[in-house]
């Protein structure tokens, strides 16, 4: 499979695909900045050593409805793993950020992505950026960006067995 090549000669010939590609590489980038900004906001406010996600988990599950999935998902899951969740969560962040940034194992990070946004939204934490980046999320599983811009062309043509560079 020959992947689109972002360069002069391709944008000559389709100016509309690259248009495309383009637009798709700036959002990617957007999604990369709202990950390293909640890793660093988490970093600096202290997440990973303090009870602030545990503080947080019970003040918004005070605001849900008794036995709504989201309750019943802060009750007994977050809750009571607030400080590993996060860490995974501050990490994760750190990692798909950097990760989409340089265009690394992009679909499999875009999948913890996913992973990371629908957690926030079963936490009860829904706002009207969730669906976009849920669905810019499965877009990324499904369009090779990181063989666009980044390093997993270069490592697919190295390890063209490997799954997480295709």
């Amino acid at each position: 499979m020959t992947t689109f090549q972002l360069n002069r000669a391709s944008i000559g010939q389709s100016p509309i695909k690259a248009a495309g590609i383009i637009v798709f590489l700036v959002l990617r980038y957007v999604f990369v900045i709202f990950f390293l900004y909640g890793f660093w906001f988490k970093l600096i406010k202290g997440w990973l050593w303090t009870d602030l996600m545990f503080g947080f988990f019970t003040k918004r599950f005070a605001e849900l409805p008794p036995g709504s999935f989201q309750s019943l998902y802060l009750e007994h899951f977050a809750i009571p793993l607030a400080l590993p969740i996060a860490w995974i969560v501050t990490l994760g962040e750190l990692i798909i950020g950097v990760c989409l940034a340089l265009g690394f194992a992009t679909r499999a990070n875009a999948a913890f992505a996913l992973f990371l946004v629908l957690n926030f939204a079963a936490g009860g934490f829904y706002n009207l950026t969730l669906p976009p980046f849920m669905v810019f999320s499965i877009l990324m599983m499904l369009f090779p960006s990181g063989h666009w811009l980044g390093l997993d062309g270069k490592l697919n043509k190295k390890y063209p067995d490997s799954p997480w560079f295709r």
